[in-house]
């Protein structure tokens, strides 16, 4: 299989990940059928294994002079550095082993150093921005003045566009270790303990010798995955490794002709996991040019609000349509829910840790450690929710995109906004909002055709009119008078009014359009950026309204006037009667029938409230009765049993003609009234 990616013209590569499962596997060597547990019990062993020589890498070099080594990019001889973590980490002589009496081949050994060596580099950053942080300690930790603020900014690396929630929130870590020990911390290596050591294997790390995966010839939705797997935990010879083939069903999200790169198995107790990198050809995105864009403006109870702004030849800026809106009230509740639910699991679990601490009391211990798992199950709830979340957000956004024919999607930057001064409750949300996963999905997902992703200053962007700068005056929308708030923006310059948000993601389109050549790729996060608003090109960055249709047909008597065909009566549709069903079942008039749908929708329950029509029933259940579905999907006719049809005098005598009418009439029991079902269409007898 190639591992070349043949590129057209227009057409950029990309690395992506996708998730999948390892539900089961073949041992090579035995023939041995391998199902989910025991597969996810021999990866955990190899895991176990890496982990254990990362976690003894990490020990000694978790300090400040190693991680600088590392991040110069030179050697002792000042030749330079791998860009693969365990080939630097070779070059630097720093190397680790198993246990005594362990065997591994030198593959094991490669994806513990590559794993290693991603944890010192991830910390240089951390490192070097608390260094900033302690050089120039402030009087008042809390409140740092304005001078205080920009010295800190220039010690800190590029701290010019760092936000200054990050630098706070290092402030507040530092005065925390200050209380608890009276001094500052050296560093971020007394400040911080060795991270965690995930139990993983970084295949990519390895060679042929270690693992391969191939996709299915004939079926692209599938790939083969071989890999050698320890036998036993400890495993004492090279015979103790096995060559292990796991099926993966591929999902649909990586294309057929994308390539497929060795993937990372995680063991977190259920199925293994694995992260599929794959490599693809997309669209290459442009940086400046751009025509049409979108503007995403983020909000609380709103989330998003989008629209589309195009751009002309003579510099103006129009609206392409209203916009929409991504409201989430459910899922953002039930997040609600969900944090009181863990603030409450842990100030128990910390008044349970006080009195164990305190008193000795064993029996506590078995509380705190269910509280323990509870607050674990919480918190992967709260994760999933987010993950969903902003996925939703993000297809939906760049659905906007795609629908609008736009080249780029303009994003405001709020990662220094701080939730301050507005209560608990509303801070709380502000701080854990998913702004920063959302934006990092509609990357992932704007990559794929061909979409940029542009992220402009946030300032006044709900302050200014989008279509003449001045400020707007905020209230209460008109159609909601008695909600509070202040999401009705009016202005007093040229009249414009409209919902806030709606009025935002216009003023972040038409600045995004505007400052095009002032876009740079930030080398932190690689993300592409508009650092700062220019006065002279934010003069031009107003929606011009469209033009009202003043113009009508000339209608004045010139002549007789014309005559006019009779339209038919009923107005109803024309569409086909629907065939009668072979059961006793009602049947609807012509040119009522739904030809779009061939089955009605399940129905919930039948008596979902106390204003439903439907009268209360054991053995007859509806389909299509859902609240809300509409009174056609409630009602259901039953076949008239009054008609007779026309009596054939030709070959039917009147006896015949009496004998006919008393079987079709509606059969009734001798004593009791007449079913409650067939009282409307009994007749007189």
């Amino acid at each position: 299989m190639s591992r070349k990616l043949v590129l057209a013209v227009g057409e950029a590569s990309r690395t992506a990940c996708a998730r999948g499962l390892l539900r089961g596997g073949v041992d090579e060597g035995t023939g041995e059928v391998l199902s989910a547990a025991v597969l996810a019990g021999r990866v955990g062993w190899a895991a176990d294994l890496v982990s254990g020589m990362v976690a003894s890498l990490l020990a000694a070099r978790w300090n400040t002079i190693d991680v600088d080594v590392l991040a110069s990019g030179e050697d002792a001889g000042g030749r330079k550095l791998p860009s693969n973590a365990w080939m630097a980490l070779r070059r630097l002589g720093w190397t680790v082993s198993p246990a005594e009496g362990i065997r591994v081949n030198d593959r094991i050994v490669r994806m513990a150093q590559e794993q290693a060596g991603r944890t010192l580099r991830s910390a240089k950053w951390r490192a070097d921005l608390t260094a900033g942080v302690l050089a120039t300690w402030p009087v008042d930790p809390v409140n740092r003045t304005s001078e205080e603020w920009d010295v800190v900014r220039e010690a800190v690396p590029g701290g010019r566009y760092v936000p200054s929630s990050v630098i706070k929130g290092r402030t507040r870590q530092i005065a925390a270790f200050e209380r608890q020990y009276g001094r500052l911390p050296t560093g971020v290596f007394e400040l911080e303990a060795a991270p965690r050591i995930a139990r993983m294997l970084l295949l990519s790390a390895c060679d042929g010798q270690q693992a391969t995966i191939e996709r299915h010839e004939t079926v692209p939705g599938r790939a083969l995955l071989r890999l050698q797997l320890p036998t036993r935990p400890d495993p004492r010879s090279y015979k103790d490794w096995t060559w292990v083939a796991c099926p993966i069903s591929l999902p649909p999200t990586i294309p057929a002709g994308a390539v497929l790169h060795l993937p990372t198995l995680r063991a977190t107790g259920g199925p293994v996991r694995a992260d599929l990198a794959y490599t693809h050809a997309v669209p290459r995105a442009a940086r400046t040019g751009h025509r049409v864009a979108l503007g995403v403006d983020w909000g609380l109870n709103t989330l998003l609000s989008a629209g589309a702004a195009r751009l002309h030849d003579d510099g103006r800026i129009t609206a392409l349509a209203a916009g929409g809106m991504f409201r989430a009230a459910g899922v953002l509740a039930k997040q609600h829910r969900l944090r009181r639910h863990s603030e409450l699991l842990h100030a128990k679990a910390e008044r349970y840790q006080q009195l164990i601490g305190k008193d000795g009391q064993q029996t506590l211990n078995g509380k705190h450690a269910v509280l323990a798992g509870e607050i674990r199950a919480v918190s992967a709830r709260r994760s999933n929710h987010n993950d969903a979340l902003a996925w939703a957000a993000a297809r939906w956004a760049v659905d906007q995109a795609v629908a609008a024919e736009a080249t780029v999607i303009y994003l405001e930057d709020l990662r220094s906004m701080e939730a301050r001064g507005m209560g608990r409750t509303h801070n709380t949300r502000m701080s854990q909002a998913v702004r920063g996963q959302i934006a990092d999905r509609i990357r992932h997902l704007a990559a794929e055709v061909g979409i940029a992703v542009v992220t402009v200053p946030a300032r006044h962007t709900s302050k200014h009119c989008p279509q003449c700068l001045a400020p707007l005056r905020h209230r209460k929308a008109p159609d909601r008078p008695t909600k509070p708030g202040w999401k009705w923006a009016i202005c007093r310059s040229c009249g414009w009014q409209g919902d806030r948000d709606m009025g935002a993601w216009k003023r972040i389109a038409a600045r995004g359009l505007t400052h095009q050549t002032k876009t740079v790729i930030d080398r932190t996060s690689a993300a592409v950026i508009i650092r700062s608003v220019i006065d002279t090109l934010e003069a031009k960055a107003v929606i011009t309204p469209a033009a009202l249709k003043t113009s009508r047909k000339d209608r004045s008597k010139t002549g007789p006037t014309r005559g006019h065909t009779t339209r038919p009566a009923p107005r109803r549709r024309r569409a086909p009667s629907p065939t009668r069903p072979s059961g006793l079942a009602g049947k609807r008039p012509e040119g009522h029938a739904h030809t779009d749908r061939h089955r009605l929708p399940r129905a919930a329950h039948r008596h979902q409230d106390v204003t439903t029509i439907s009268a209360p029933t054991t053995g007859h259940r509806p389909r299509g009765a859902a609240l809300g579905a509409g009174f056609h999907l409630h009602a259901h006719a039953t076949p008239p049993q009054w008609a007779v049809p026309p009596p054939d005098t030709k070959c039917l005598t009147e006896d015949r003609l009496a004998d006919q009418r008393r079987s079709i009439m509606p059969k009734t029991t001798a004593v009791g009234p007449v079913p409650r079902a067939n009282r409307r269409y009994a007749t007189k007898g």
